[in-house]
């Protein structure tokens, strides 16, 4: 299956990197290689661009998307470890930072991932098919309540409780091994009027499960502290996150760098001991115009926020 997705923000996220024509950038979720393409366009032979992904196929389908040029540095890996990537590559900072949180609809749509609640694929749901731990695990290992912890904080799914217990009910008598199996599972654990609601019924669970297989929360305040801490001077960190959970990590970690100092007008000197790695651009996150909308539904969740890093003299 062709690796296809339409990169959300496109115009957005390349007017707000701020792009110099001679400067090193990094896309952190590489993807489909749609936002790295636009960034390519406006280096010249002396940039260069690292791309990272955790998942092999998007690593294999970008190298084919980008194979005209030849300043390009693919790493299989994930962004939450750039620190330790632009060691091995000995670069030790950059201009700009891409991460795309979102899910790739070659991941959503492939039938061999398991990302999809729409068809029948086995429970995988992992990002890097290299990783051992994948849903099944989370799915048919996890206690009762483990489940209701990552299904209220992961989903913020009104029903965890009866989901978890229905689950845990099933596996009594079998394994839970196919998506499908457990979207059959989630509805007939919530009321018959929920099932009628515009969202899916097995969304909210779904997304808890991919967050909890990838980790994609616990290490996303470290990652976006981390990528702003690899900026040189004037470098800028765009983030496009897709709910509200990833939204406010970035949002609350892009305060605490700005680090404005608390004191009071009148003191002489700051005592609150806040440290300044720079500032907020995007006061408000940028979303989507409603064409793209249109065009790709799954971008209505989108929100780009973008801090630059303003380093002390």
């Amino acid at each position: 299956m062709e690796f296809k997705h339409k990169s959300v923000l496109l115009n957005e996220c390349i007017e707000n990197l701020n792009i110099r024509k001679n400067k090193i950038y990094v896309d952190g979720t590489l993807g489909g290689a749609g936002h790295s393409y636009q960034i390519l366009k406006k280096l010249d032979n002396t940039g260069k661009l690292i791309g990272i992904d955790r998942d092999i196929e998007a690593i294999n389908a970008s190298k084919e998307k980008l194979k005209e040029y030849n300043n390009v540095i693919f790493v299989q890996d994930n962004h939450a470890n750039i620190i330790e990537i632009l060691k091995k590559i000995d670069i030790p900072a950059v201009d700009g930072i891409l991460l795309d949180l979102g899910v790739s609809s070659y991941q959503l749509d492939n039938s061999k991932r398991g990302f999809s609640y729409m068809q029948d694929e086995k429970l995988d749901m992992r990002m890097n098919q290299q990783d051992s731990f994948s849903a099944w695990e989370v799915v048919n290992n996890y206690s009762e309540e483990k489940l209701i912890q990552i299904f209220k904080e992961y989903g913020e799914e009104r029903y965890s409780s009866s989901i978890a217990k229905k689950i845990c009910k099933y596996r009594e008598d079998k394994k839970i091994e196919t998506t499908l199996e457990l979207v059959d599972i989630i509805k007939s654990a919530i009321p018959k009027k929920a099932l009628n609601e515009k969202q899916h019924p097995a969304k909210r669970v779904f997304q808890a499960i991919r967050i909890e297989v990838n980790q994609e929360l616990t290490k996303l305040k470290q990652a976006v502290i981390d990528s702003v801490k690899s900026l040189n001077n004037g470098g800028r960190l765009a983030v496009i996150t897709f709910h509200s959970l990833e939204d406010r990590i970035v949002k609350h970690t892009y305060e605490k760098l700005e680090g404005k100092c608390t004191c009071p007008k009148d003191f002489p000197v700051c005592v609150c001991g806040k440290v300044s790695y720079g500032k907020i651009i995007t006061k408000k996150p940028i979303i989507p115009l409603s064409q793209e909308i249109e065009e790709n539904p799954r971008a209505r969740s989108a929100k780009l926020r973008v801090f630059e890093r303003v380093c002390e003299n």
